[in-house]
């Protein structure tokens, strides 16, 4: 994920809004006592998206990948009063630490956290999204931008995360595994559907973002 230079990134932090006491307490324990503390979104990354999320206002939030809850907490300032963030994983191990930390947040009144296959989940929910964001499994990728796509309202965004996987997309197609393969074709997907327009940032390990025009 190092595509820039630390001291850029941390002048960069550094004229970021600050995260706050709940998710700087969050992202200390995240690295304190969880497996792979580098899947956090981490401040500048979560401040990215809390922004997005402002500027779109959006009625309610689907996410795919909660992980230890710190996205969802960036996100969720932006939902328009009355407006619901619901979050999917897989993982129930990591269901004490987020609902503690939504509870902290004072959230947990707009955030339904919900264990499970989102693959089966997604399919159950009736709700419109103005903002989808895919934090997953990799190779499922295009599976969930299938199945949210008319979940979605027209100008409505999704957005993939690791899009850059670390720069394994630059290497030889030959040499990739699974999970590269799925996110590169993942990222042919969204730029040959007529249905959005797209453009990928390289903050973090890539954000993707699609708006769906129609």
């Amino acid at each position: 994920m190092d595509f820039i230079a630390k001291e850029i990134e941390e002048y960069a932090e550094s004229f970021t809004r600050e995260e706050g006491e709940v998710l700087a307490a969050l992202n200390r324990e995240t690295y304190a006592k969880v497996m792979t503390p580098r899947m956090l979104s981490g401040h500048l990354q979560g401040q990215v998206l809390r922004m997005f999320s402002q500027m779109i206002k959006p009625a309610n939030i689907l996410e795919i990948g909660t992980y230890t809850g710190y996205s969802a907490l960036c996100m969720v300032d932006g939902l328009q009063k009355g407006g619901k963030l619901i979050t999917i994983d897989v993982n129930a191990e990591l269901q004490d630490i987020i609902l503690r930390y939504f509870k902290k947040a004072g959230k947990t009144d707009v955030i339904d956290s919900r264990i499970g296959d989102a693959l089966e989940i997604i399919p159950t929910l009736d709700v419109k999204f103005d903002l989808v964001f895919i934090d997953a499994d990799k190779e499922n990728y295009s599976n969930y931008f299938d199945l949210v796509f008319d979940k979605l309202n027209i100008g409505g965004y999704i957005i993939a995360d690791n899009v850059l996987w670390s720069g394994k997309v630059l290497e030889d197609d030959s040499q990739l595994d699974k999970d590269t393969i799925a996110l590169k074709d993942y990222a042919k997907k969204v730029k040959a559907d007529p249905r959005v327009e797209n453009v990928m940032m390289p903050i973090r390990d890539g954000l993707l973002i699609a708006r769906k025009l129609a």
